[in-house]
Parts: structure tokens; C-alpha cells; sequence
């Protein structure tokens, strides 16, 4: 399969985001991608920097002027889509919402962001209600895609139900950058923490990964922080967790990857993981801490 990556720095203009975007999906679709993936919250600053209402105008209702939008792209290419929008389900609920869309425009599935941090400059738990979707992937005409949101992709539990339920590919749209006061050295371990964690989910599922972040400065409105760099480094590994492309950290890229959708199924018969898990074991796993 050929998946185009696009990884762009935002402004607060709504409307350019978008024009950029759909500039970047057609020069991906000119290199012959099938599967397009953007960014966490591509279509406006990442808001969650301060704890604002006036934020909230920014979501939308799904279906919505956004879904209209980015389905007319993709019916336009014949490609499908994976997209990150901010929900608005009824008033004063709000989700972190990731929808794909078919080769034809329409809505092929959605999901719900589920693990929502607080962190200072990542106010997330302000603005979005966690996902009650669970985690089921997205049947479309290119393979069975297992989305899920950026905080997610720190934790096992959903690659692993994503690949029990059929999943051919792990995809994190994603917002994650640099703290400012941090060292280089702790920043270069954190960036490199985030790769290595989701290169473990393509090994443990033998499955491959795509995680397209945003690059870019965008300064906190409120003046509180130094605002946040983000890191970039859009990649897709293979199903031992190979990297395959690794997006510039600084710089805008739209990229098209070729992913050998066959490879999974001779990695998992070399390592069947799937096939020597205790799962009469596993019980305790839905217990916050075993003491």
C-alpha cells in the first residue's frame, strides 16, 4: 500500500490550514497514495495550550462543515482519508474525534480519543470528554485500519485490541513537542521515547505503525509558558518495528511510504505473540495497580 504522509505547521486561520492540507493530500495523491493520514487537530493552533471556553467555537458537529470538506477531497482523488477533528456532540460535550473517510467521501468510521493527559500547555481534560467508542478499527477498501489519538499511542492495551479485532495498520494522528525548559538531552529522550514505545507496538502485534505529528512554533496565548516546539518526526515502521520513513523534525513534509501489507503475515508466523499469550492470566490488567 502507498501512504501518503503529510506533516505541516498550523496557523490560527482556519481556512489556510485547510487550503494547505488539500494541497498536500493532491501532491501525495499525484505520487500514487491510496491512504492519506494528517495530524492531531490539523485544522486550527493546537488550543490546548490555555483553558479557554471561547475555544470550544472551534468544534464542529460530525457530520459537519469539516467532514463535508475533507470527504469532497476524498471522493475528488478516490483516496481514503484519516483526519483529527474536534467534535461538538451536544452542548458542553466535546470529543477528540479522528474520522476516515472512504475512496467515495463518505464517512467510512470514526473514533473517539480515549487516554485525555493535563499536562501544563497539553489542558486537554478541559476541553474533551474521553472516547466511549472503545477501540474497534475502521473497515475500508484499503485494509482494516486501527486508529487511535496521539496520548493512546503511549499505551499497549489499545494497539493489542486494535490487532485482536483484525487491524492491518496502526495509525496515531498526533500534536507532541518540545517542553521548553527541558535540557536538549532530555528532549532528544522524550522524542526518542515516543518513537520507540510505538515501534514496540508494531513488534508486539506485527503490525505496521504510521504516526504522523505536527512540526512548528505555536506560542501559549496566555504568556504562561515559553509555548510548545513540536517535534515533528513523522515515521511509519514495519511489523519488527523497521523503520521504513522518518518525516524531518523541523520541517513541513508530504511523503508517500510504501508499506508491504504482506510482510505481517510472515512476521507473525516467525514471532506468534498472538498464539502464546496467557490470556487466562491477563485478569488483573483491568485493575488500576495491584497491591
Amino acid at each position: 500500500m502507498k501512504v501518503g504522509i503529510i506533516q505541516i505547521s498550523c496557523t490560527k486561520s482556519i481556512a489556510d490550514n485547510q487550503e494547505k492540507l488539500a494541497s498536500k493530500i493532491a501532491e501525495v495523491c499525484r505520487q500514487g497514495a491510496q491512504l492519506a493520514v494528517l495530524q492531531e487537530l490539523h485544522n486550527s493552533l493546537y488550543f490546548c495550550q490555555t483553558e479557554d471556553v471561547s475555544q470550544f467555537n472551534l468544534a464542529e458537529s460530525i457530520p459537519g462543515p469539516s467532514t463535508q470538506f475533507y470527504g469532497a477531497i476524498a471522493r475528488r482523488h478516490g483516496i481514503v482519508l484519516v483526519t483529527s477533528l474536534f467534535e461538538r456532540r451536544a452542548p458542553g460535550l466535546y470529543h477528540n474525534t479522528a474520522v476516515v473517510f472512504e475512496k467515495d467521501g463518505t464517512i467510512a468510521g470514526k473514533y473517539r480519543k480515549m487516554h485525555i493527559p493535563d499536562d501544563p500547555a497539553y489542558y486537554e481534560k478541559f476541553y474533551f470528554t474521553p472516547g466511549d467508542l472503545g477501540f474497534h478499527p475502521v473497515k475500508t477498501s484499503v485494509g482494516v485500519l486501527g486508529v487511535q489519538v496521539c496520548w493512546d499511542q503511549w499505551y499497549p492495551e489499545g494497539a493489542r485490541l486494535m490487532a485482536l479485532q483484525g487491524a492491518e495498520l496502526l495509525i496515531y494522528p498526533t500534536a507532541i513537542g518540545y517542553e521548553s525548559t527541558d535540557t536538549a538531552d532530555e528532549q532528544q529522550r522524550q522524542r526518542e521515547a515516543w518513537q520507540t514505545v510505538q515501534r514496540g507496538h508494531a513488534v508486539a502485534n506485527g503490525l505496521p505503525v504510521i504516526a504522523v505529528n505536527r512540526t512548528g512554533y505555536e506560542a501559549d496565548p496566555s504568556g504562561q509558558t515559553a509555548g510548545i516546539q513540536f517535534w515533528g518526526s513523522s515515521f511509519v515502521c514495519g511489523p519488527q518495528g523497521e523503520i521504513l520513513f522518518c518525516a524531518p523534525v523541523a520541517e513541513e513534509c508530504a511523503a508517500v511510504v510504501d508499506i508491504d501489507m504482506q510482510r505481517s503475515e510472515n512476521v507473525r508466523r516467525w514471532w506468534p505473540f498472538l498464539r502464546d499469550r496467557r490470556i487466562e492470566m491477563f485478569g488483573e490488567l483491568q485493575k488500576r495497580y495491584i497491591d
